[in-house]
């Protein structure tokens, strides 16, 4: 699903925000990316879907050499990823619906398929009964759940997320968890950079753990640090 083949990646103000990285992961596995602030870890999600080239070394995701890619051919390799971010990104004039079915209507989906599945995806999250509401209306909570039903609305087969619970209390966090969960259950991918230690301890699922941009651990089920 994804490699990482000598990956190195050096900004023009000489930042080493990857040095030499190594990575495989498979289809349909959940893996936590962490670290300390300016480890890499950004960059490490960014080389995914073409928001950064590296300096050195492969990104293949799904059977494409990303860094080799047309830029013409960009949009089509993000329409098999989907991802959430720490600050929501909703539209603020748009109802929750509306933001989930954006997803769809961009890509020219026909109608009657996006009013089903905006529909299911929401049922999925839990906000059925919030489909009218405009993001204002919404706690966080609920923005990043509608944020996750737009990022899966077209059935990625990779999910990235960038501290999606960064802003979210414990109790809401773990909620937020419990769909990733169910995502990755119906078998997609999911790749999450995260500083929450309770959640990664919580779900015991693969930790890569990247420091001044080398990857000093890779565990197939382990803590947010070595010892847990």
């Amino acid at each position: 699903m994804i490699y990482f083949k000598n990956v190195s990646k050096v900004y023009d103000n000489g930042s080493v925000a990857l040095d030499h990285a190594n990575v495989h992961i498979k289809k349909g596995e959940f893996v936590f990316v962490v670290g300390a602030s300016g480890a890499g870890k950004s960059t490490f999600i960014k080389l995914l879907d073409h928001e950064e080239l590296p300096t050195e070394g492969s990104v293949i995701v799904n059977g494409i050499e990303v860094n080799k890619l047309k830029k013409s051919r960009v949009p089509y390799l993000r329409r098999r990823m989907g991802i959430v971010f720490q600050d929501f990104r909703l539209l603020p004039n748009k109802t929750a619906e509306e933001n989930v079915a954006f997803a769809m209507e961009v890509i020219e989906a026909p109608r009657r398929l996006i009013k089903e599945r905006v529909r299911n995806v929401l049922d999925l999250v839990g906000l059925v009964g919030k489909a009218d509401a405009l993001p204002s209306n919404l706690s966080g909570g609920e923005q990043q759940r509608v944020a996750i039903a737009r990022a899966i609305v077209n059935r990625p087969l990779l999910l990235i997320a960038d501290e999606p619970t960064g802003n979210l209390d414990p109790e809401t966090s773990k909620g937020i968890m419990d769909i990733f969960t169910k995502v990755n259950h119906m078998g997609t991918t999911v790749v999450m950079v995260t500083h929450d230690q309770q959640l990664v301890d919580m779900m015991n699922k693969r930790v890569i753990e990247i420091v001044d941009g080398k990857i000093v651990r890779d565990e197939q089920q382990g803590g947010y640090d070595d010892e847990n």
